[in-house]
């Protein structure tokens, strides 16, 4: 397939803050494609500088072989955007929205009306296009923002956060009318999201970005291949406890993460062993039943597990494979900052 998004070495600063890094990648024609990463992450500076809305400080980019500094008229016709901020006109009836949109793209009545009737279609909105926005749910509001991407027939639409502030309901409704619009026009789609399930059931590929530059692309699969095949996070108990085994006192008093981590290498099924915040992360060969073998391995090393989980690695633990850190831990710290008033 041939790509229809080039992008090389892709830069931003502001001042001294560089928001995107020297980013590369190329999206094939028809693919869903995802940037997976925080708030604060260099996402929606990217998407920004893709759409023309913001000059890069280096690198180029191109969208449908088009370069987005040097021929921002011809990138403009070929993409659509859905930005992250809520952008339709809340007094206008979902109709009114479309029309009013599809007229700025010069469309005659009969286009209108034809290309209205058919995005109503793609995203399940007829019976509710002669509703003011403001009297429907954020759900359906939103429909109506993604249907208006897909209204000028589009090579490429940018999603920016679609579902942000969405239930897991209306979240996952919307998703399965973005991969119906996908299917049905053909059109390339190119979203940001920091929801970790949203980019593994949505996107073909997925770009893990974190403090502006990409660490990881491939498939979701590829991607929790690369972490391994099973999980078992674990915590430690250091607080200070005397244990009665086998007639024998353990304290565990002086015993901590660093300890545990230097023991588990007794275990040669034990693949790999990281230590994120107060957790401790191990790839396992043959990870069934390997729980109850491991609390007796602790227990037998005067260790105590406060807590214990085995799983398949998901992308929240490919980002922090790659990163070192949870993507929720470092949501929380940006709204903790904002809160502040550290960063805007």
């Amino acid at each position: 397939m041939e790509d229809i998004i080039e992008v090389d070495g892709l830069t931003k600063k502001f001042g001294d803050l560089v928001a995107v890094d020297h980013i590369s990648f190329m999206v094939k024609k028809g693919e869903i494609f995802g940037f997976l990463g925080p708030n604060g992450a260099g996402k929606s500076t990217c998407i920004k500088m893709l759409t023309t809305l913001l000059r890069p400080t280096s690198g180029s980019a191109k969208i449908c072989g088009y370069d987005v500094v040097k021929e921002r008229d011809h990138v403009r016709s070929y993409i659509g955007v859905v930005f992250q901020d809520r952008s339709s006109d809340r007094f206008l009836t979902g109709r009114q929205n479309l029309d009013f949109h599809a007229r700025m793209y010069s469309m005659s009545k009969e286009e209108r009306k034809e290309k209205i009737s058919e995005v109503m279609d793609l995203l399940e909105l007829n019976g509710k296009e002669n509703i003011r926005l403001n009297n429907v749910s954020e759900g359906i509001r939103r429909r109506f923002e993604v249907a208006r991407g897909f209204m000028a027939d589009p090579k490429v639409v940018f999603l920016d956060e679609p579902t942000i502030g969405f239930d897991i309901k209306a979240r996952m409704d919307l998703w399965n009318q973005i991969r119906r619009a996908k299917e049905k026009e053909g059109t390339t789609v190119m979203l940001t999201t920091h929801y970790i399930e949203e980019a593994d059931y949505l996107c073909d590929r997925v770009v893990i970005i974190d403090q502006a530059k990409i660490v990881a692309i491939d498939t979701p699969d590829k991607l929790k291949e690369a972490v391994g095949t099973n999980l078992i996070s674990l915590q430690i108990d250091c607080e200070p406890k005397v244990r009665k085994l086998e007639n024998r006192r353990f304290s565990n008093a002086n015993r901590n993460n660093g300890d545990f981590m230097e023991t588990i290498k007794k275990l040669d099924w034990v693949k790999r062993a990281e230590e994120y915040s107060n957790s401790i992360l191990l790839n396992v060969e043959s990870g069934d039943g390997r729980v109850p073998e491991l609390i007796d391995f602790a227990d037998e090393n005067g260790f105590i597990i406060s807590s214990i989980d085995e799983h398949k690695p998901s992308l929240e633990d490919v980002f922090l494979h790659f990163t070192g850190r949870a993507i929720r831990d470092v949501e929380g710290g940006v709204k903790g900052m904002k809160k502040k008033g550290e960063i805007k």
